[in-house]
């Protein structure tokens, strides 16, 4: 093959793969886009084809895209994420964070489970410390803001009665859901858990905010007392 022939050919394949994962997001949906074109739209290399070959190694190196969405950037191995490559993926990772944030804040609360799990899941999830945070609502339920309050161990001495009715008093909330996420992975309440929970509804009730619930954010589930008929 001729050197001006090899080059059509490289062309050609380029351009079958760009078009082919564009072509195919429009008509069906970025559903129908595997992990590694995914990736390889965001990345930020000369051509559709080296942009594939680069997300394939990422993935392959880092196993899921979980992980790589949580690797640091570096320049150590071939595996690693150069700085502009890993701006990108984290843009497009609080764009999705953003996007379930909006579609919590739409409506009550209680309507939009699931759009409020998702945002809880991307914000808490993947975090190596534990935060305890509120979604403060107004008297439809509606969203106002989720404020992180406490990091670090969750204990009785870490979290202060006192800080939280300020804050949602700060916010005028007329009702408030608690969350904390587990870094081991498992939701379940724990007995701690239980009684923080009942402290902070007592110390809310003094001023008329209501707990409507307390999620839980671990690995792949978020428990919540509500359901459980903890609250």
């Amino acid at each position: 093959m001729t050197q001006r022939a090899d080059a059509t050919a490289k062309s050609t394949v380029r351009h079958h793969l760009r078009v082919s994962a564009r072509n195919r997001l429009l008509e069906l949906g970025p559903q129908s886009l595997s992990d590694v074109e995914l990736v390889a739209m965001l990345l930020a290399v000369p051509s559709a084809q080296c942009a594939h070959a680069r997300a394939t190694q990422l993935l392959a190196t880092h196993g899921t895209i979980r992980m790589l969405l949580n690797a640091r950037p570096g320049r150590n191995s071939s595996g690693s994420i150069d700085d502009r490559s890993y701006a990108v993926l984290q843009a497009a990772l609080e764009l999705a964070k953003r996007h379930y944030q909006e579609l919590m804040q739409l409506g009550p609360v209680l309507s939009n489970a699931k759009a409020t799990r998702e945002y809880l899941r991307m914000r808490l999830r993947d975090l190596p410390h534990e935060v305890f945070g509120i979604l403060y609502l107004n008297n439809r339920h509606r969203v106002l803001r989720f404020s992180e309050l406490f990091r670090g161990t969750i204990d009785r001495s870490s979290v202060h009665p006192r800080e939280v009715v300020k804050e949602a008093l700060a916010n005028n909330a007329a009702a408030a859901i608690l969350v904390h996420n587990h870094p081991c992975g498992v939701a379940e309440p724990s007995p701690l858990d239980e009684l923080i929970t009942c402290r902070l509804v007592a110390a809310l009730s003094l001023v008329d905010i209501q707990v409507i619930d307390h999620l839980i954010v671990g690995d792949g589930a978020i428990e919540s007392f509500a359901e459980r008929g903890l609250l």
